[in-house]
């Protein structure tokens, strides 16, 4: 079999189906507006972004492809419910950026079941399923993370999830990653561009993205709490009462141990 057979053969047999980097849980989110509440990760592979402070590479970088599994639908859900205990639980879509993968299907089956569904993708690409989800967060990379922002690309992923008018359609939340004044206002620049949706913002972690085996070890936690408390102060500085201030708790509590 020839090199172009066997590309053929690989992308006959993974058409339609979901690359998968993990499926966790339960735990619970560990950020934005969600934060708390228990849920079951379903982390695809793939990006369209290489953010410079990125801290899940191992869904990211193509040199980890051989680590993602092809799967389906019905698949990631079963694996799901093993997880649950068969209980309707929240499901976090991530990446990577999950709005590359063939979702929509995954969606409406656990739908059908009583599962719920997050996700989080930058707003790069949109996606006619987003107005299926219960909660969609977009958050834009800002100038530190070296990476460009299309405010089109990000207004045509909120008219997606809009789209259905007999719906409701999902909560949308903002949610910037902060590390620097240029971060801030890139942040305020946006949120302008659609007022009326809520907003979070972060500190950035900027530690290395290998992930370590015993959680804390080599995590600037002293560094991503000082910026926390940068960040509350200048947003009471601006009076941006608007906006909630809220940390990466699960970096806080596990560092970069994957799978919690």
């Amino acid at each position: 079999m020839t090199v172009l057979d066997r590309n053929l053969a690989d992308m006959s047999e993974t058409r339609g189906k979901i690359r998968i980097s993990e499926i966790f849980g339960p735990t619970v989110q560990g950020e934005g507006a969600l934060i708390g509440v228990p849920t079951v990760f379903v982390r695809t592979g793939g990006c369209d972004f290489r953010c410079s402070w990125c801290d899940t590479l191992y869904a990211v970088d193509p040199a980890f492809r051989a680590d993602w599994k092809p799967m389906s639908a019905a698949e990631v859900l079963d694996e799901v419910k093993k997880l649950s205990g068969g209980q309707p639980i929240l499901i976090t879509l991530s990446g990577g950026n999950p709005a590359i993968q063939p979702l929509g299907s995954l969606i409406a089956m656990g739908k059908e079941e009583g599962f719920t569904f997050a996700i989080e993708t930058q707003g790069s690409i949109a996606k006619d399923w987003f107005a299926d989800l219960n909660f969609l967060t977009l958050s834009p990379k800002p100038p530190s993370s070296s990476t460009s922002f299309d405010k089109d690309a990000l207004a045509a992923c909120i008219d997606a999830a809009q789209a259905n008018a007999m719906l409701d359609g999902p909560a949308i939340t903002l949610k910037f990653p902060v590390r620097d004044e240029a971060d801030l206002m890139f942040a305020d620049y946006v949120r302008k561009l659609h007022i009326g949706i809520p907003v979070c913002l972060q500190p950035v972690n900027t530690t290395p993205a290998e992930p370590h085996p015993d959680g804390a070890d080599g995590v600037d936690i002293e560094g991503l709490t000082e910026r926390y408390r940068w960040l509350v102060d200048e947003v009471a500085k601006r009076k941006w009462f608007d906006v909630r201030v809220l940390p990466q708790w699960h970096v806080h509590v596990w560092g970069n141990l994957r799978g919690v």
